[in-house]
């Protein structure tokens, strides 16, 4: 293969060698042949072909002679060439075979310190088990001796042990998360208390000092009488046109509208005070003035939802939302004007949302429009804050905003941080000083409630609502409550307040355990 790799090698010249002799035996066969079929006097012709054959014959071999000597030239240089070739072949293989050698060697030490690894190793688990068999009988002979000491048996020990570790471990858990719930109280409240009180400061609105009454002061007691009409007419004439109840009693100079509709109602105020200032009251003209005091409370309802959505800086509301907000201008809650809490709880919940890095724009707009549903819970079914939900989803409002709408009262689950800085808002605005006023038969009725659900758990002596309902303190018994016991029950009672009271703002669950030891010295 070398040699046939470096030329054309001998094979090729025997070959062309054969082919010329093989030509030159063909023409002499040819000749005699020729020669033996000639006639006598065919000399001449037959002598010139026999001198042609041997011209012939002696090129041929001299050809030959030459192609043999090439080919002996080539044929040694391509043996030179091979030889050459082999002996680099076989000092590469020498040096391969050099660097296995030291490889194995290698290997072969490396094997014999791993070997002797293995051997040290097992020699030490010998000596790990012997051990460890010694220290198990000790045990079980110390155990015996213990148990024949203290005269219990191993269960008996394991359970007392395990009481006395479960007991230790509640008092640590308890302390635990006593101080990781004072410390992380401790920093959400400072952290809280920063960004509510910048809230406030910067959105600092009056304090309640009116309510929407529909009261309509009279010239004098006579107008009652033309108001009432003859048998009556006047005054049902005017409450079926108004859809309010007029109400004449003793109050001088003065009747009262009721309605649970505030829109009705301030349509009917303003119509019965110009009644009383017109002096004509008769049915076709209350109608007519029933009729302009719809259109001036329309024009005012749109002007003041317009107004509403300007001071609070939120822009893009469908015009059916706008209106809808304006209606919110006469409805009030414990005494703060709905439209004005909307405006303030907007402005709070931009500010609280550029604290935390949330989306102020939505925030915004969900607090605008938190208590929508106020305007119309009193003409559908169901809660104010899923009415109004409903009503702004149909208008394209973003599903986030719908949601803080849907779940300000936790309602629906919360499914953005933009959802509880709405109820943050709502609920600051609703609860800080000055912003609603209570009546005194439902301020006792919700320190009642407070204390009755904390009497309903297990194990409580007592429960004290203060500060107004911010605030319940409960008395546990000791040796039925422990440190952790009381943890708990505190969130159980917190947790029972949230799902069955509605209140602004927050209250604090105080559960309070006390041991105290009492002898006399005689």
């Amino acid at each position: 293969m070398i040699l046939a790799q470096g030329g054309p090698g001998p094979v090729w010249l025997f070959v062309i060698i054969g082919v010329v002799i093989g030509l030159i035996v063909a023409f002499a066969v040819a000749t005699i042949f020729y020669r033996t079929s000639l006639k006598p006097n065919d000399e001449k012709m037959m002598q010139q072909a026999r001198d042609d054959a041997n011209r012939l014959r002696q090129e041929a071999e001299k050809e030959s002679a030459n192609i043999l000597n090439q080919a002996k030239t080539e044929t040694r240089q391509n043996r030179q060439e091979a030889e050459k070739a082999i002996e680099r072949r076989y000092r590469d293989i020498a040096k391969t075979e050099e660097r296995l050698d030291r490889r194995q060697s290698i290997l072969d030490e490396q094997t014999q310190k791993i070997e002797s690894r293995d051997q040290n190793l097992n020699k030490r688990q010998s000596r790990l088990d012997k051990l460890q068999n010694d220290a198990e009988k000790l045990h079980e002979s110390r155990q015996a001796e213990l148990e024949k000491v203290a005269a219990m048996s191993k269960d008996d020990a394991r359970a007392e042990l395990l009481k006395s570790v479960e007991d230790d471990v509640r008092q640590d858990m308890a302390r635990l998360m006593r101080e990781i719930e004072e410390r992380s109280r401790d920093e959400a409240e400072e952290k809280a208390r920063k960004y509510i009180a910048e809230a406030m400061q910067r959105v600092a609105t009056d304090q309640v000092s009116e309510n929407t009454i529909a009261v309509v002061p009279l010239p004098g007691d006579e107008m009652k009488g033309r108001i009432i009409g003859r048998n009556g007419r006047n005054i049902r004439s005017f409450e079926q046109a108004a859809g309010v109840d007029v109400i004449v009693d003793d109050t001088p100079e003065a009747v009262t509208v009721s309605s649970f509709d505030p829109v009705r109602r301030e349509v009917a105020r303003r119509a019965l005070s110009k009644l009383v200032n017109d002096g004509r009251i008769h049915p076709a003209r209350i109608e007519k003035l029933i009729s302009d005091a719809q259109k001036d409370v329309n024009r005012d309802i749109r002007k003041a939802g317009e107004e509403a959505a300007f001071q609070a800086n939120v822009h893009g509301l469908h015009p059916e939302i706008v209106k809808m907000m304006g209606r919110l201008k006469y409805r009030t809650s414990y005494g703060q004007n709905q439209l004005g809490h909307s405006v303030e709880a907007s402005a709070i919940a931009a500010i609280l949302a550029a604290e935390l890095g949330a989306n102020v724009e939505r925030s915004k707009i969900g607090a605008f429009l938190h208590d929508i549903g106020k305007a119309m819970d009193h003409e559908q079914e169901g809660t104010h804050a899923q009415i109004g939900a409903d009503f702004i989803k149909r208008f394209k409002v973003h599903k986030q905003v719908v949601n803080a709408v849907a779940s300000h009262h936790h309602e629906v689950e919360q499914e953005s941080v933009e959802a509880i800085i709405v109820e943050i808002a709502d609920a600051i605005s609703g609860a800080r000083p000055g912003a609603r006023r209570e009546s005194t038969e439902n301020y006792i009725k919700r320190i009642r409630t407070l204390e009755e659900i904390a009497t309903t758990f297990d194990g409580v002596e007592g429960a004290y609502a203060l500060q107004a309902g911010r605030e319940i303190r409960v008395l546990v018994k000791p040796g039925t409550i422990d440190d952790l016991g009381s943890i708990r029950l505190s969130r159980d009672i917190a947790k029972t307040i949230e799902d069955s009271m509605q209140y602004p703002g927050q209250i604090q669950v105080t559960v309070i355990r006390e041991t105290r030891s009492v002898d006399f010295a005689k």
